[in-house]
């Protein structure tokens, strides 16, 4: 039986047992054992891991562990560079594409108010997600954990908290999505683009209200849906600024 030394840092430890937060981890493991192996065992997924230092040395998730090692493991970081670092994941993500769970619909929606290319599907399992994921290259959006843990997974972020807004604000924080966003490109029904209609081309569709107050319309090139600049509008923006940390540059 061989042992190593395990610690993890900052918001990791939110996912350990009380008594194994912030300190020095000593535990036993059968060898050979990839490092994926131990950090998982305390039930960290390996989708909110940005480095894993082994000795020092930098390592990836696959790296054998050898008698007394000493592990350290970080989060996703925000405010220093470590890209002279080997990551996790040998090839980033150009464009943010994502992909939410089926608790995540109304998160699904604001994102793809931001923008933002994501997939929302109910009624698909776990297994299916994460090939559907992985084939279209996008980032798992999910509040289950184990599915993060999955193997086949390489890109994912946990949703730990329970309102949409909140959730919302952390991906745009865990992924860097401030400077990306392009609000109001996307249909948030369907995901599809919008692109700019004449009024005459849709006026059959709209409402007498609606028809005599407003002039610009845009349609989703996927399911059709009408979008214009009423009521609801001044909300959405609100929504938008409070997103991206300010109001948007004109």
């Amino acid at each position: 039986m061989a042992q190593a030394t395990l610690r993890f840092y900052e918001e990791l430890n939110d996912y350990l047992a009380l008594p194994n937060r912030r300190r020095d981890i000593h535990m036993e493991f059968d060898p050979p054992c990839p490092v994926r192996h131990l950090v998982e065992r305390f039930g960290v997924p390996h989708t909110e891991i940005e480095l894993i230092l082994i000795g020092g040395v930098s390592a990836d998730l696959e790296t054998p562990v050898q008698d007394g090692d000493r592990i350290a493991v970080y989060p996703m970081f925000e405010s220093f560079d470590v890209t002279s670092l080997l990551r996790l994941r040998p090839v980033p993500l150009r464009e943010p594409r994502f992909f939410a769970d089926a608790q995540l619909g109304r998160l699904a929606r604001y994102l793809r108010l931001l923008g933002f290319d994501t997939r929302y599907e109910n009624d698909v399992g776990d297994a299916e997600l994460v090939r559907l994921a992985n084939a279209d290259h996008r980032i798992v959006l999910s509040r289950d954990r184990r599915l993060l843990m999955r193997r086949a997974v390489s890109h994912g972020c946990h949703i730990l908290q329970d309102k949409p807004l909140d959730q919302l604000a952390h991906v745009i924080r865990r992924c860097d999505l401030a400077r990306s966003t392009r609000p109001f490109t996307r249909c948030m029904d369907c995901n599809g683009l919008l692109h700019r209609v004449a009024k005459g081309a849709v006026q059959h569709r709209l409402q007498p209200g609606t028809r005599a107050h407003y002039e610009r319309f845009w349609q989703c090139t996927v399911c059709g849906k009408l979008y214009w600049q009423g009521s609801h509008y001044a909300r959405l923006e609100k929504l938008v600024d409070a997103a991206i940390g300010g109001p948007r540059q004109p």
